[in-house]
């Protein structure tokens, strides 16, 4: 009997994977095509064909056992292999395709200006990002690899902090002149105070950090994104809290002043280069790993 013979079958395999990233037969079922009925009975197949339960079905949903998750992390990675080299033979060739996914503000204030130095360096690479504030699928070998905003957990991946954050606030200068200078952190009642949704580093906690009460002022206009707030505060609309790595350039540019910049308070998340399970070691993470690197440290002394 050749070794071969023991693989479960391809579609049992298709079926798992995509119910495990899903933590959902029905979700998988609409990715794949097919009826709830048939992933079911494709998951059921390969657990009885490897004899042990990949899945706890509980009342209103399915979760992953021990064994399950970790035999969900080779099967991803293993046909993430599989479709890169079947595109590669396809003539679509992805060898030197790097595709790199990360958030609208972290691409617009950080990494896109900075993208220029990477492809002078790796001219061999066709460099693509990816932007979107979801967190993609790193298994279906669509994207090399993520910078995320977040806490440093992402289940089922390889994870590495590469910069931290603080937040401060930070307005134009032509707004600075308008309100009198801020010499004193009590004029920050007077000023229009922009905000960042979501965000737990945020003006309460702030003031909190400063030793001043919440502001008694209406609450001033909030957007989705820290890359909106920052554009508004370099129009002169207001103060924004801004956050350390997002505001860098600006401050450098002289597009923006930070009135208190010893006043810092640290953001809840940092941001993480984020890869498929098992692919760190892989040519292209780590090119980007390493050119991360230089930049950060760039980044972190920039005057040097």
């Amino acid at each position: 009997m050749h070794m071969f013979d023991r693989l479960p079958p391809l579609q049992t395999l298709r079926a798992f994977e995509a119910a495990a990233r899903l933590l959902s037969m029905t979700l998988a079922a609409e990715e794949l095509h097919v009826t709830h009925g048939a992933v079911s009975r494709h998951v059921k197949t390969l657990e009885d064909h490897l004899g042990v339960p990949l899945f706890r079905r509980l009342t209103r949903r399915i979760v992953l056992t021990d064994a399950g998750a970790e035999f969900h992390v080779v099967v991803a990675r293993l046909l993430g292999d599989l479709t890169r080299e079947a595109e590669r033979l396809r003539g679509h060739d992805t060898v030197s395709r790097l595709t790199i996914s990360t958030s609208v503000s972290f691409a617009s204030k950080w990494l896109a200006p900075r993208l220029h130095r990477l492809k002078a360096l790796h001219p061999e690479l066709d460099i693509h990002l990816d932007v979107t504030d979801l967190n993609v699928d790193l298994g279906d070998g669509q994207v090399d690899a993520a910078l995320r905003y977040g806490n440093g957990r992402y289940p089922r991946t390889g994870c590495e902090r590469i910069l931290e954050e603080t937040v401060t606030p930070v307005c134009s200068p032509g707004y600075l002149d308008d309100v009198g200078g801020l010499r004193d952190l009590t004029n920050l009642a007077h000023c229009t105070l922009l905000h960042e949704d979501r965000m737990l580093a945020n003006w309460d906690r702030w003031l909190a950090l400063a030793g001043l009460e919440r502001s008694r002022r209406g609450r001033g206009p909030a957007y989705s994104h820290g890359s909106m707030a920052i554009e508004a505060a370099i129009r002169g609309e207001g103060v924004a809290l801004g956050r350390s790595v997002l505001v860098h350039d600006d401050i450098l540019a002289g597009r923006l002043v930070a009135p208190f910049h010893d006043i810092r308070l640290k953001a809840e998340r940092g941001y993480d280069l984020v890869y498929r399970a098992g692919s760190g070691a892989d040519a292209k993470v780590s090119v980007l790993r390493d050119w991360l690197a230089v930049e950060v440290r760039r980044f972190l002394r920039p005057r040097e």
